[in-house]
C-alpha cells in the first residue's frame, strides 16, 4: 500500500491547486472513460464505488457504453477511486506517467491521450494540458470540418456541373422536339389549306354543275314548249283540212259537179298522205327561215355587263342609274350588308325600315323590280313587317344564309334577263357574277338612296 500513497501525494497536490473552469473536451472525456473502463477490470468489487459495482462483470466496451457517465462522475468526485485508477495507469503506461509527473510530456504523444492521462494522474499543470488538448481537438475538428466542407463543396460543384450538362442536354432534346412539332404543325397547316382549297374548288364545281343543270333544264323546257306549240299548230291545220273535206262532201251531196268532187277527193287524199308522211318521218318543225341563212351582222341585246364604267368609280350612283334603266331589270339587295355598311349603330329593326323606305322610293322612280333579302337565321320568330309598295322582302329559312338565298334568286331568273346584285361580300359578288348577274358595291346604292 506504500506505492499508492506515494503516488497520491502529487496527484492530490495538483488537484488541490488546480481545477478546470470548463467541461472536459468531448474527445478527452471519451479517452478518460476508456482508461477507466480498461483499469476497471483490475479492481475488486470492494474497491469500486457503490454506484459502479453493478458494472463489474461487463466487458470494457460495454462498461464504456453503459457506465461512461457514472465512471466519469466517480472519477471526479471520488479521490480514492481516482488514485486507484491512476495506479493502474502508471502500471500500464509508466513512461507516459513519469513524463507527465516530471512536467515534460512526450511531444510525439497524442494530445488527447496526454490530456486524459493528466486528468487521471493530476500532476502539476494538468489543467493546461487538458485545455491544450481541448484546443488541439477543436482545431483538429475544425480542420476536419473544413476538409469535409471542401469535399462537400467539390461534390456540390461536380453535381452542379453534372446538372448543368444534364439541363443542357435536356434543353437540346426539348428544342429538337419543338422543332419537330413545329415542322409537323406547318405540314398539317399546309394540308389543311390544301383541303380548304379542294373544298372550295369542289363547291365551285358543284355550283357550275347546278348552273349547267339549270341551263339544260331551261333548254329542255323551251324545246318542250316549242314541240307543244307545233303540235297545236298541226292539230289546227288538221282541223282545217277535216273541215275542208267535210265541206267538199257537203258540196258533193248538194249536187256539185263530178270534177269538183274528184278534186276534193284528191285533195283529201293528198292531205291524208301528207299527214301520214309527217307522222311516219317525225319531221321537226321548221325553226329556220330563209332570211336566217343570209350572212350579216345582227344588233346585240344590252346586258348589265355591257354598262361600261366610262371613268365612273365603283361607288358612283350614275352607274346604278344606267343599270336600272335596262328593260325588265331585277335589283337584288343584300339587306344587312347594305345597312351595316351605311348605318351599323342603329338597331336591326330601324336598319330594315330605313333601307326599305329608300328602296320603295327608288322603285317608284325607276319602275324596276326590287327584291331585298335579309338573313333570318338568328330570328326567334317571323318578323312582322308590311313590305313597301314595289319592294319584295324575303328572309332566309333556318339553316340557309342570305347569301345562298340571293344565289338561288339569281339562278331562278331566265337566261338573258338583266339582274343586278347589291352586296360588298366578295364571295356573293363572285358567285352571282359567274351566274350572269352584275354585282355592285353597297356604297353605290347608299349614295343613290341619299339622292332619293
Amino acid at each position: 500500500m506504500e506505492q499508492p500513497e506515494s503516488g497520491a501525494g502529487p496527484a492530490g497536490a495538483g488537484d488541490a491547486a488546480e481545477a478546470l473552469d470548463r467541461p472536459l473536451p468531448e474527445g478527452v472525456r471519451r479517452r478518460v472513460v476508456a482508461l477507466v473502463s480498461d483499469a476497471f477490470g483490475g479492481l475488486t468489487v470492494t474497491e469500486l464505488p457503490a454506484q459502479l459495482r453493478q458494472y463489474a462483470r461487463f466487458t470494457p466496451s460495454r462498461r464504456a457504453k453503459y457506465a461512461g457517465n457514472a465512471m466519469a462522475a466517480a472519477l471526479e468526485g471520488d479521490p480514492v477511486f481516482r488514485q486507484r485508477i491512476a495506479e493502474r495507469l502508471r502500471d500500464s503506461q509508466p513512461e507516459l506517467a513519469d513524463a507527465l509527473e516530471s512536467g515534460t510530456p512526450p511531444a510525439a504523444a497524442d494530445p488527447v491521450d496526454v490530456a486524459a492521462a493528466a486528468f487521471v494522474l493530476r500532476p502539476a499543470g494538468w489543467v493546461k494540458l487538458v485545455a491544450a488538448a481541448g484546443e488541439e481537438a477543436q482545431r483538429a475538428d475544425a480542420e476536419r470540418a473544413d476538409e469535409e466542407s471542401r469535399r462537400e463543396l467539390q461534390r456540390l460543384r461536380e453535381e452542379l456541373d453534372r446538372l448543368k450538362a444534364q439541363h443542357k442536354a435536356e434543353t437540346e432534346r426539348l428544342r429538337t422536339e419543338l422543332d419537330a412539332v413545329r415542322k409537323e404543325s406547318d405540314a398539317l397547316h399546309r394540308k389543311l389549306r390544301s383541303a380548304h382549297s379542294d373544298i372550295k374548288r369542289a363547291e365551285a364545281a358543284v355550283r357550275r354543275g347546278n348552273a349547267e343543270n339549270e341551263g339544260a333544264r331551261a333548254e329542255a323546257h323551251a324545246q318542250v314548249t316549242a314541240a307543244e306549240s307545233e303540235a297545236r299548230r298541226l292539230r289546227a291545220r288538221l282541223a282545217e283540212a277535216e273541215s275542208a273535206v267535210e265541206a267538199s262532201r257537203r258540196a258533193a251531196r248538194e249536187g256539185r259537179s263530178i270534177e269538183d268532187m274528184r278534186v276534193r277527193l284528191l285533195l283529201d287524199t293528198v292531205l291524208d298522205a301528207a299527214s301520214g308522211l309527217r307522222r311516219e318521218l317525225a319531221l321537226p318543225p321548221a325553226s329556220l327561215h330563209p332570211a336566217d341563212t343570209v350572212d350579216a351582222v345582227q344588233p346585240g341585246r344590252m346586258t348589265p355587263k355591257d354598262i361600261a364604267a366610262r371613268a365612273l368609280s365603283e361607288t358612283d350612283p350614275a352607274m346604278l342609274d344606267q343599270l336600272l334603266a335596262l328593260p325588265q331589270v331585277h335589283l337584288l339587295v343584300d339587306g344587312y350588308n347594305v345597312t351595316k355598311t351605311g348605318y351599323p349603330t342603329m338597331p336591326l329593326e330601324k336598319q330594315r325600315l330605313r333601307l326599305l323606305g329608300g328602296l320603295a322610293m327608288l322603285a317608284a322612280q325607276t319602275g324596276a323590280e326590287i327584291t331585298c333579302v335579309f338573313d333570318g337565321a338568328e330570328l326567334a320568330a317571323p318578323v312582322l313587317l308590311a313590305p313597301p309598295r314595289g319592294v319584295r322582302v324575303l328572309f332566309s329559312k333556318p339553316g340557309v344564309t342570305a347569301d345562298e338565298l340571293i344565289r338561288q334568286l339569281v339562278r331562278a331568273e331566265p337566261p338573258g334577263r338583266p339582274v343586278v346584285v347589291v352586296s360588298t361580300d366578295r364571295e356573293v359578288a363572285d358567285g352571282v357574277a359567274k351566274a350572269g348577274a352584275r354585282p355592285v358595291a353597297s356604297a353605290m346604292l347608299l349614295k343613290r338612296l341619299s339622292r332619293v
